[in-house]
């Protein structure tokens, strides 16, 4: 047996244990550690909406490329970062189909929520939920009233959440508007 064969399916086998996301993160520490980079304590932001988002058979066949996609897109940090993987996936795949790019969109979303301590965002029937880390929360929340009026929701607690109606089950007004929100957010947020 060839030592990258072994040592392809332990990977393979972690993989399935830990889940794809922790994987990643795993794996860059590794290779940060390896090079004498000091490794910041990162939070995870679970996203759980309803959004068709995975990179299609049809469009990256072969499995190796299509992980080291699904690598590339998990670690993005900025939106640098996004804009270098949709180009390196659109120079050698080609345009993309709409469920790479919610996929892409989905991580411009994480990167946003890390930076607002936010823990969670999560579908719910018409409604996105964004839960955060923190008991308290950075926003002016007259100022959310204002703009969103009875579509918006707070929740006190020791992880305080924000439920936004969104109106909708479509893929592309829920990536938009909760986008949208993260990215007013985020300009307040980091001038606190």
């Amino acid at each position: 047996m060839e030592q990258g064969a072994f040592f392809g399916e332990i990977q393979s086998g972690h993989l399935e244990q830990v889940g794809y996301d922790t994987y990643c993160n795993l794996l860059d520490e590794v290779v940060k550690e390896m090079k004498g980079i000091e490794i910041k304590e990162e939070s995870e932001v679970q996203i759980v909406l309803d959004v068709t988002s995975y990179i299609p058979d049809e469009y990256i066949s072969d499995a190796n490329q299509k992980i080291e996609i699904y690598q590339s897109i998990a670690l993005c940090r900025n939106e640098e970062d996004i804009q270098n993987i949709i180009d390196e996936i659109i120079d050698r795949f080609g345009n993309m189909p709409k469920e790479v790019e919610n996929l892409i969109e989905i991580a411009r979303i994480k990167y946003l929520s890390k930076q607002m301590e936010i823990s969670k965002i999560a579908s719910k029937k018409t409604a996105v939920v964004f839960a955060f880390e923190k008991n308290e929360l950075k926003l002016d929340i007259a100022e959310l009233v204002k703009k969103y009026g009875n579509k918006i929701k707070f929740s006190a607690g020791i992880k305080p959440r924000i439920t936004l109606e969104i109106g909708t089950t479509d893929e592309g007004k829920i990536l938009k508007d909760v986008k949208e929100f993260l990215c007013q957010r985020v300009r307040v947020f980091l001038t606190h």
